[in-house]
């Protein structure tokens, strides 16, 4: 009985292994276009809108959901009370404090920190052609991102699964 309780914990545990896992490559294409949505958000406020910077990242946040979410407001409120900081540093800031709640990998956040040294240093037009070019890269990425999760998600479900399976059989 006490094998079967023991054999039953290991398989439950891989299998939850491996639907995080699973998980993970589920949000990273959910998260990446949400990103692509915030910043098309962005760009309408700041061309259209000549919101200011924190107020538009604000808006943004209150649109959205999530740890991308999450992001925008953080970046709000550094720029909303930090008077020393400039706007890249703020980005960043809220970037680095976010981003490890995320699935999403290192190509979208060099993407934003890119955008960050641009945001509130330039003309409306220059900061509407790096927001539509950082959306077009997004999308690229996004794109990349569902490839990966057909091919992973049901891999690393069944991995872990599986794996439990085996490690079951091999204990008894």
């Amino acid at each position: 009985m006490l094998k079967l309780i023991g054999a039953a914990i290991i398989l439950l545990s891989t299998t939850l292994a491996g639907l995080r896992v699973a998980g993970y490559f589920a949000r990273r294409p959910l998260q990446i276009r949400q990103l692509r949505t915030a910043l098309k958000i962005l760009e309408t406020e700041i061309v259209y809108g000549a919101t200011p910077l924190y107020q538009a990242l604000e808006h943004i946040a209150n649109r959205l959901h999530g740890e991308v979410s999450r992001l925008f407001k953080t970046a709000a409120r550094l720029l909303d009370n930090n008077d020393e900081l400039t706007t890249y540093e703020c980005f960043r800031k809220a970037i680095e404090q976010t981003w490890p709640h995320t699935a999403m990998k290192a190509p979208e956040k060099e993407m934003l920190l890119h955008l960050g040294t641009v945001l509130g240093q330039s003309d409306r037009e220059d900061q509407k052609k790096h927001i539509e070019l950082t959306i077009i890269n997004l999308h690229s990425e996004e794109n990349q991102a569902k490839e990966n999760q057909a091919k992973y998600e049901k891999v690393a479900k069944s991995l872990g699964f599986l794996g439990g399976l085996l490690v079951v059989i091999l204990l008894f």
